[in-house]
């Protein structure tokens, strides 16, 4: 019986050593010196310094005079990292479909004169419910009522949904799409350098 004993220590303090203290040191070394800010969550920060923001992680925008991002379905509030996951809520499913009336509604109040169709991913969560990208179309559909709200031209905001969109990932997977907060801040610097 003992002689099991010995050697099944040994491997489980060994195989403790290795994959719960040498590889995760190993592992958070290179991704420090190799990718940091990806590392550290991919942070935005203000002039300041100050951390307002993850490219990674969507954040809840409700002004006209800003670009709206996805819908979030996490819980207790809406980009909520700790509770990540969409509403399970089927293609069928009532409330589903009340929801996505109630946002709809909600973006023709703010832009009555919008006839456009509105996009889909500007009314449905996302899988993880913090998609921090919103897709082309659904930037261009909100332009005019930022435009209007900011009092810039259309052309202005165009410009810097342009200049701020994404190509697919590794130009194979996903859509074109454009981070949300990263065009809310472009605007917000915008504006800002434009006041007299």
């Amino acid at each position: 019986m003992t002689s099991y004993f010995r050697p099944a220590a040994t491997l489980l303090l060994l195989m403790t050593f290795l994959t719960g203290g040498l590889y995760p040191a190993l592992v958070t070394l290179l991704a420090q010196s190799v990718f940091p800010a990806q590392a550290n969550g991919s942070l935005i920060q203000d002039k300041q310094g100050q951390a307002i923001g993850s490219a990674l992680i969507g954040q809840s925008f409700s002004q006209a005079r800003y670009f709206w991002g996805r819908p979030s379905a996490t819980a207790p509030y809406p980009y909520n990292a700790a509770a990540s996951g969409g509403s399970n809520l089927g293609p069928t499913n009532p409330a589903l479909s009340d929801a996505v009336k109630l946002r709809i509604r909600a973006l023709q109040q703010l832009d009555p004169d919008n006839r456009a169709l509105v996009p889909v991913d500007l009314v449905t969560a996302s899988a993880s419910g913090l998609d921090p990208h919103i897709s082309i179309a659904a930037a261009h559909y909100q332009i005019k009522r930022v435009a209007k709200a900011r009092k810039l031209p259309e052309s202005v905001v165009r410009d810097l949904v342009e200049s701020h969109s994404e190509p697919r990932q590794w130009r194979i997977f996903g859509e074109p799409r454009v981070n949300v907060l990263s065009l809310n801040l472009a605007l917000d610097a915008y504006s800002q350098a434009a006041r007299p």
